[in-house]
């Protein structure tokens, strides 16, 4: 009987369902007593439960189910299948019963603790998910990673820790494990147990450069720079093309006053095809803080950036804006900001920076032209009507000034200071177009605001 029912679910596997011409079956019918029509029956309805657990409907298919049960208590596989539909039906507990009654039939099928295990992981019962994954280990080593997950989730730190060992002793490591290995060390506290985890793979495999860094990383994370820059240093010594390493080297060097070498490794990084562009914006943020204080090596930034700038990453542009700005140097600035504007149209605050530079080197006709194109994008911003307004007062076009300036007076809200702004600007306007009442109303609306900030 049971392999006739192994047979049947394989040959169900290989058919599509709507090819399937089976009679529908009548729950309610009596089935006969008769062996040979008890077989045929309980066919029968097994092969309806498939049918309709095929096309997803799992109460028709338990129904099924139900009944090749009542007609025989012994086949492992009926309450194997009835598991997996009330797990389908989120009725965990009905599953769970079902497949704990097939296991008890075949406690050495894997498919029936497998699926048990599912239920159990749906439910995150850890202690019973453990126990029945336990059992599966010994079929299928793949499920340790499983297991070690799942002793991790229990708090069961040390069961996590051996298993682990175990894994990367016989796969080697991977990025996966050392996760749940650092999430393990960070939640018990054993920052000594990690270092001294990676010193051994240093040991154990010192041409290996992601040992040396990630013991570099857990060193500096540790405070102990000193081990840090000597780590690093021997990883550079064993491997001098090593570019990643540079990452932690140049920061060493400025610590010590190495300036030409910490110079010589924020390039590296900096031209690096292996580094990501987030760990670059980082070192070049570094860069451009390190030459603000020593203005001498100013060419050394310009060198370096020419190779981190491209048409798609507006980060360095700005980066580098915001270094020129901090000097004074407004046209260089610009230049940058207008550059990370190219590749990014809709960064507000760049677009901002970019129109009030404008407006202080006397950009007027550009300041107009920005300003009204930003205006169809935003055209709730009060600064770009500002702004315009202020160009279009340089520019002797007081009236054209007048209808930005009022309309962009409507939306600002809570902010004096600008509003003061926008009063002088129409103060301004008016006065240009000789209606010296306007003017003044204006002009003390202005005043009036600035004695009561």
């Amino acid at each position: 009987m049971k392999t006739k029912f192994y047979i049947l679910i394989f040959f169900f596997g290989m058919i599509l369902v709507p090819q399937i011409n089976y009679a529908q079956v009548d729950f309610n019918k009596t089935p006969d007593d008769d062996l040979g029509d008890v077989e045929d029956r309980t066919q029968e309805l097994f092969f309806e439960a498939l049918k309709q657990q095929a096309i997803e409907n799992y109460d028709r298919a338990v129904k099924a189910l139900l009944l090749c049960i009542e007609l025989d208590k012994k086949e492992s596989v009926f309450y194997f299948e009835l598991g997996k539909n009330y797990n389908k039906l989120k009725n965990f507990g009905a599953a769970e019963d079902a497949l704990k009654r097939a296991v008890k039939l075949e406690p050495e099928n894997e498919w029936y603790l497998d699926e048990l295990y599912t239920v159990y992981a749906q439910q995150n019962d850890e202690k019973k998910a453990i126990k029945t994954i336990q059992q599966l280990v010994k079929y299928h080593p793949e499920y340790k990673e499983d297991l070690a997950m799942l002793y991790f989730k229990a708090k069961k730190y040390n069961d996590a820790l051996s298993i682990l060992d175990e894994l990367d002793k016989e796969q080697g490591i991977t990025p996966s494990r050392d996760l749940m290995r650092n999430q393990i060390y960070k939640a018990t506290g054993r920052k000594n147990d990690q270092i001294q985890n990676l010193e051994t793979r240093v040991d154990n495999n010192p041409d290996e450069e992601s040992n040396y860094l990630a013991l570099i990383y857990r060193y500096s994370e540790n405070n102990d720079n000193e081990k840090a820059f000597e780590t690093a240093k021997k990883l550079l010594e064993i491997k001098p093309n090593s570019q990643l390493v540079h990452l932690a080297l140049y920061k060493f060097y400025i610590e010590e006053n190495s300036t030409e070498q910490a110079i010589a490794s924020m390039k590296i990084v900096l031209q690096s095809p292996q580094i990501n562009p987030d760990a670059k914006m980082m070192v070049l943020s570094d860069f451009v803080k390190f030459v603000s204080e020593n203005p001498e090596y100013e060419q050394d930034l310009v060198e370096a950036t020419s190779f981190t700038l491209d048409d798609t990453n507006d980060k360095s542009y700005i980066e580098l804006a915001q270094y020129y700005l901090r000097k004074d140097d407004k046209e260089k600035a610009l230049k940058y900001y207008n550059e990370a504007l190219k590749i990014d149209s809709d960064n507000y605050s760049v677009l901002k920076q970019v129109l009030l530079l404008d407006i202080d080197l006397e950009h007027y006709e550009e300041v107009v032209s920005k300003s009204d194109k930003a205006l169809l994008k935003y055209p709730s911003q009060p600064l770009l009507y500002l702004v315009n307004g202020v160009a279009l007062n340089r520019l002797n076009k007081p009236k054209q000034a007048i209808d930005a300036l009022e309309t962009g007076l409507d939306y600002v809200i809570d902010d004096t200071k600008m509003e003061g702004d926008f009063y002088r600007q129409l103060s301004l306007a008016y006065s240009a177009l000789n209606n010296t009442t306007k003017a003044k109303t204006f002009s003390d609306k202005a005043e009036q605001l600035e004695s009561t900030n």
